[in-house]
């Protein structure tokens, strides 16, 4: 089959099935290992045989709304290639932007020496892989309630080459066993309400541990927030991405269980209310 009517032909059937059209030329570029001009350049040539069969039957599975990143195997995230599967989280672009968040607040709070932080729920290890590998001051602990999901996490540590020390257990418990205190403490936490309709290919494809946070989405940040003070230091701050529509719950919460912090509400590339940061011991920490 020639590139170009392949292309057209699965952006027409991803256009019937929901799924987006671009879709299709993503996944031709990675599994043809090619830039995307590369692949212009042979855009009228015949696709090689073993190349065709692997894009056929990708993209079958991504008609059945199967998501790329488990047909591929693999994600990527801030410059950073991470294995997924069912087990974890795939990892969203709307997280790389709480991650450079992050390094900025390092740099301006936490300018010189080490600074230990923790990544609670890591999932993947997305966050705590890309904390520590773009910024070499870091030390980083990351805690996991999945067994499987700290599998992965491990593997995708060592193949980015991030040094980070991992722990079983329920959010910050496993920490607070092990007496650790932390500069910086970071949660992408389940925020989804139990009741909110999800895509399928989300729901069906993957973890529910992962996404839903109680019957409002706030559960696991009452959990945090309750326990937090165990194990940060005097001086420190909190990150967490958050639905964008929990601003005002989010608020009265943080002012509920966190009255002497400060705290404020970012917004992502999009203008929506994604993230929030908490500081302890700051001063005009909110600008």
């Amino acid at each position: 089959m020639i590139f170009r009517k392949a292309v057209k032909e699965y952006e027409r059937k991803c256009a019937a099935a929901g799924v987006p059209e671009e879709t299709v030329m993503a996944y031709l570029v990675e599994i043809a290992n090619q830039e995307r001009c590369n692949l212009y350049m042979h855009y009228d040539e015949e696709m090689p045989a073993e190349l065709e069969a692997r894009f056929h039957a990708g993209m079958k599975r991504i008609l059945n709304q199967e998501p790329m990143a488990h047909v591929l195997g693999y994600s990527w995230f801030y410059g950073y290639k991470f294995a997924v599967d069912g087990d974890v989280l795939i990892p969203r672009p709307e997280t790389e932007e709480l991650c450079a968040r992050i390094l900025a607040g390092i740099d301006r709070f936490f300018p010189e020496g080490k600074v230990h932080c923790v990544d609670i729920g890591t999932g993947s290890g997305a966050i705590a892989v890309t904390i520590a590998c773009e910024e070499p001051r870091v030390v980083m602990d990351a805690t996991d309630i999945s067994e499987e999901a700290l599998e992965k996490a491990k593997c995708n540590a060592e193949t980015n080459g991030a040094k980070i020390s991992f722990f079983a257990g329920d959010m910050v418990k496993p920490l607070i066993e092990a007496g650790r205190k932390y500069d910086v403490l970071i949660c992408n936490p389940p925020y989804i309400p139990a009741d909110e309709e999800m895509e399928r290919s989300v729901v069906d494809f993957e973890p529910h541990v992962a996404l839903f946070g109680g019957s409002d989405g706030l559960r696991f940040y009452r959990e945090i927030f309750r326990d937090c003070r165990s194990v940060l230091k005097e001086k420190a701050f909190m990150a967490f991405e958050m639905g964008w529509n929990q601003r005002e719950a989010m608020s009265a919460l943080v002012q509920e269980l966190l009255p002497e912090a400060q705290f404020e509400i970012r917004k992502d590339m999009n203008g929506k209310d994604r993230m929030l940061f908490v500081y302890f011991g700051i001063e005009d920490a909110v600008q």
